[in-house]
């Protein structure tokens, strides 16, 4: 696989933390105004433009994106944001309590994203890709960064722990409690890593399907009229890639508005007649079952049709039908709740797995939600077979964790 080395914008070592931002998708806009008020600096002013515009402001307004970057050249020169002088590649670190994560970042080639090299999970939106497309194509930059995983090197790895010797360029806690810190490879380990990463038989994305989609789309609006001979910025997509056994992936829960026109009672039943359900205190199930929490009291629901006592879930052979959130679907949502497409029903509240499930609880609780299903995680193994036979997941699966923040690493086009 290729990784390439690219002069990244990126902000001084005394500005990193007020400039770096959560991602622009896992905010709403209110959400994005709250985190950036206390700051111009905070790079929600690039990737969520809107909140410096009138309430009323359409997301999507062509107004929004030269806001955008307006806010890019503005937030370049009062933070300041300065532009590698050579190419280079970076080892990114995550650190949240007693998780630690160690990615290489730098350029992935669309050409192996296109030829299915760089494996996916999940469908992507065309709305979403629109928004993204036009992002980068007026900015002429990528200041998303997809999260990649992939089978571990070992040859990878002791570079890296090389790397994470050195002087760190960023090392900050953000507000969250996860620590950031980011170190630039030396031009010899940067070639060392780049041959490492021609070794790495695959690459999937983890977290990002839509901004990996959405250069793509730009790259080839970019290339018209384009005179280039060779690989071209535009061809590259920014990315940290991290070893697959360092990879957390925790729990995309589900809440619903409503018991699809039952009552409670009429609910319960239909559930325990079709599954063994027990009421329980622990909410935090194990693969086979989901923690269910409907007035006040958590249920444990058998989804491969056992009791507590029966041990680990039945196999099944297509991995996509065996995970735990498809088996809900097909027993639950879909015959009890009468969901028929989860992407579009508006009564589903997506709730990820670091909110925990307290969240669920204060949902049902004060009436928000009729009832909530806590599930155990997706394991990267599944997502890793599911990717490699080309299938991809139900809507929301995974929810990964810590995320990567934006405007520490911006590619430029």
């Amino acid at each position: 696989m290729k990784v390439r080395p690219f002069s990244a914008l990126r902000p001084e070592r005394d500005v990193a933390a007020a400039v770096a931002a959560v991602p622009y998708d896992v905010v709403n806009t209110q959400e994005a105004r709250d985190l950036a008020a206390d700051t111009q600096l905070s790079f929600l002013h690039v990737t969520r433009a809107e909140i410096g515009l009138p309430l009323d402001r359409d997301p999507h307004d062509r107004s929004v994106y030269d806001a955008a970057r307006a806010n890019l050249i503005r937030i370049q020169r009062d933070a300041p944001l300065v532009v590698e002088a050579e190419a280079s590649l970076y080892v990114y670190r995550l650190a949240s309590g007693d998780h630690v994560q160690t990615g290489v970042a730098g350029c992935y080639s669309l050409d192996e994203y296109e030829s299915g090299h760089i494996k996916k999970h999940e469908r992507t939106r065309p709305d979403k890709e629109d928004d993204r497309t036009r992002h980068m194509v007026t900015l002429s930059a990528q200041t998303g960064v997809v999260f990649l995983t992939y089978r571990a090197s070992s040859s990878v790895d002791s570079v890296v722990d090389r790397i994470t010797e050195t002087t760190p360029l960023f090392d900050f806690e953000a507000s969250d409690g996860v620590r950031h810190t980011v170190w630039r490879a030396d031009p010899g380990n940067a070639v060392t890593l780049v041959a490492g990463f021609e070794a790495v038989p695959a690459l999937y994305i983890a977290d990002g399907h839509h901004r990996a989609a959405s250069a793509a789309r730009a790259r080839q609006v970019l290339a018209e009229g384009a005179v280039e001979v060779g690989p071209a910025e535009r061809d590259f997509f920014l990315a940290v890639a991290f070893p697959d056994h360092e990879t957390r992936i925790l729990p995309y829960n589900r809440a619903f508005s409503d018991f699809g026109g039952a009552s409670a009672e009429e609910y319960l039943a239909a559930v325990a007649g079709r599954l063994p359900m027990e009421a329980t205190s622990v909410t935090m199930p194990e693969k086979g079952a989901v923690s269910m929490y409907v007035t006040g009291q958590w249920y444990r629901v058998a989804l491969d049709g056992q009791g507590s006592a029966s041990g680990s879930a039945q196999p099944v052979s297509d991995v996509v039908a065996s995970l735990d959130v498809s088996r809900l679907q097909e027993q639950v949502l879909g015959p009890v709740l009468r969901v028929n497409d989860i992407r579009t029903d508006p009564r589903v509240t997506f709730v990820g797995g670091a909110r925990g499930t307290g969240e669920l609880e204060r949902l049902v609780d004060s009436g928000q939600a009729a009832v909530a299903f806590s599930l155990a995680a997706v394991t990267v193994d599944e997502l890793l077979a599911i990717s490699d036979m080309g299938d991809i997941m139900p809507p929301k699966s995974t929810w990964f964790e810590p995320k990567l923040r934006d405007g520490l690493l911006t590619h430029l086009l």
